[in-house]
């Protein structure tokens, strides 16, 4: 296998070449290094605490579901038609200027083309977790943590793989992460603090990513893509939970200085990751558009600021619940149009029994989209 080094993530669409994945001479591996200063700790008193953490822990032994076999692989979306229900939801982009000149070969490219930077920047994102998942089985301070990151890594292993092969797969190409994610990343995976670690993945990517992937399961009409989100949401929502419970009490123990830190990181976390899911990039190549103008005038419409403010559905009441939203920060959340969500339910009170169900077939999960209230 070939091994190449770079300084940066690839900056264009990455098509996948066809080879032969057994002939090891003509798979190239690319790889950014990136250096951490990681204090990892021992644990010596193996102590397993009857908490929630375990609780989190039985469960993800207990449901665990396999890319390759409880996905029927052999199903292909009609790649003549749209991949989303435009009449479900309307993206910022589909009130642009030129949209409705396009021909409708054109519109479903752009359609395709979407869906991949969405896909692209949850497999980006997942890899991401992936790396701090097993970052934090060196570095949490108590056993039932570390117990929880390992199985949590097995699974941000398993997410990685099902966006990975559907783009592959299905698509047939990638994009690369947004500046705003790359550098998100960078920052949490080069930083010291193992509860800077929590906060920015456990709390700001996988929050917006869970809102994101709800979003994007009901208004998607490929059922296996569908299925392959459900699946991964289900997941998330148990690593969020760990997160907003193991940090509720450890951030007590911190000065108020260092609060006022964690909180000021991560509302500019915040601010960084509310772009994420807009993508300039897409609409310059179908509209009369920079990525820059695109992205400001996608930004600027009722559907795209919908779009960001529905994302914080998930972030803002578990910063609240772990006292990250303080009064030194509350004013700039409000500035963001956010802070209204400060009200809704958080993830520390858990649904036990919602969350040991049996992961459901495709044909439930469709009738549960068609009629969620039951």
């Amino acid at each position: 296998m070939k091994s190449k080094k770079v300084n940066n993530q690839p900056q264009e669409i990455t098509d996948y070449p066809e080879i032969d994945p057994k002939d090891q001479n003509a798979v190239e591996c690319i790889n950014e290094i990136f250096m951490s200063p990681l204090t990892g700790s021992y644990n010596w008193d193996y102590t397993v605490v009857e908490d929630r953490i375990k609780k989190l822990y039985e469960l993800g032994k207990e449901l665990n579901w396999n890319v390759s076999s409880d996905l029927d692989w052999s199903e292909n979306y009609p790649k003549d038609q749209m991949m989303i229900n435009y009449d479900l939801f309307q993206t910022p982009e589909s009130v642009l200027r030129g949209y409705d000149d396009l021909s409708d070969e054109k519109k479903i490219e752009m359609d395709r083309h979407r869906v991949s930077w969405n896909i692209s920047q949850f497999l980006h994102g997942e890899q991401g977790a992936l790396l701090v998942a097993s970052q934090l089985v060196s570095c949490a301070p108590t056993f039932n943590a570390k117990m929880y990151a390992a199985s949590q890594t097995f699974d941000e292993a398993r997410h990685v793989e099902g966006f990975n092969r559907y783009l592959k797969e299905k698509i047939g190409f990638q994009y690369p992460a947004t500046n705003g994610l790359k550098s998100l990343m960078d920052k949490i995976l080069t930083d010291e603090r193992w509860d800077l670690k929590f906060i920015g993945m456990q709390i700001i990517i996988e929050g917006l990513a869970l809102a994101a992937f709800n979003n994007m399961k009901f208004i998607l009409n490929d059922g296996l893509l569908k299925q392959l989100l459900h699946y991964v949401i289900r997941d998330e929502a148990r690593h969020v939970t760990f997160g907003v419970n193991y940090l509720e009490d450890y951030l007590k123990t911190l000065s108020k200085s260092e609060i006022d830190d964690r909180a000021e990181f991560a509302f500019e976390a915040c601010v960084v990751m509310r772009n994420r899911l807009i993508s300039g990039d897409v609409i310059a190549r179908f509209l009369d558009y920079t990525p820059e103008e695109a992205q400001a005038a996608a930004e600027n419409t009722e559907q795209g600021q919908n779009f960001r403010t529905l994302l914080f559905t998930k972030i803002i009441p578990n910063l609240k619940r772990i006292g990250l939203l303080n009064d030194k920060v509350m004013p700039k959340y409000e500035k963001l149009g956010v802070l209204s969500y400060a009200e809704l339910e958080d993830n520390f009170d858990i649904d036990w029994a919602d969350m040991s169900k049996p992961y459901e077939t495709q044909e439930e999960i469709e009738r549960f989209i068609s009629n969620p209230h039951h």
